[in-house]
């Protein structure tokens, strides 16, 4: 069906276009918003990606390879939103109805925020590399293909960002110093 939709949209018709928008805008804010860790820059990657496969759309020679094409549209779009700089609204998350009442629910909410956090910590070459590959379920040499790079640098990035991962976590999990939060009180 999508491959119907974009030979129709390649064509110009606008209706087909939108019910390819409408198919496919959640799973590249979900991609968006895992690369860039912001709200508000991941709508306007998300939206700026959109404008682009509208732009672009003749261009894509195989209608099969839409899927493939949109993300690295939408790697481009992230990129360039994170040059960019920071967000310009502060974001706070809205808080889920349902706090977390049990103990292991509580862990489950921790462990996402340190987790965030450190993914956060990483470079945006090295969040791309993890979301594509083990959010996306793409091959390796599938990410290659949408990060225009090697297979190599691929691997090379993956066990960088999946090191540079761990170790935030790590240093996360080890309870700070005392010596540096000392106080002296002086009498």
């Amino acid at each position: 069906m999508d491959e119907e939709l974009v030979v129709l949209a390649q064509r110009g018709d606008r209706q087909a276009f939108e019910s390819l928008t409408l198919a496919h805008y959640t799973r590249l804010y979900r991609v968006a918003k895992s690369i860039l860790r912001e709200r508000y820059m991941a709508e306007d990657a998300t939206q700026e990606a959109l404008l682009d496969i509208w732009r672009y759309i003749r261009r894509l020679r195989d209608p099969s390879r839409f899927n493939g094409w949109s993300y690295r549209l939408l790697v481009h779009a992230c990129y360039a939103e994170a040059k960019r700089g920071a967000p310009r609204v502060g974001e706070v998350e809205p808080l889920s109805e349902d706090i977390a009442s049990t103990a292991d629910e509580y862990r489950s909410v921790m462990d996402r925020d340190q987790l965030d956090r450190a993914f956060r910590r990483m470079s945006l070459d090295y969040r791309t590399v993890i979301v594509l590959r083990h959010l996306i379920g793409m091959t390796p040499e599938e990410v290659a293909e949408v990060l225009s790079v090697p297979r190599q640098t691929v691997y090379s990035r993956l066990r960088r960002a999946e090191a540079s991962l761990q170790s935030a976590l790590e240093a996360d999990a080890r309870p700070p110093s005392t010596s540096a939060t000392r106080l002296e009180v002086v009498g």
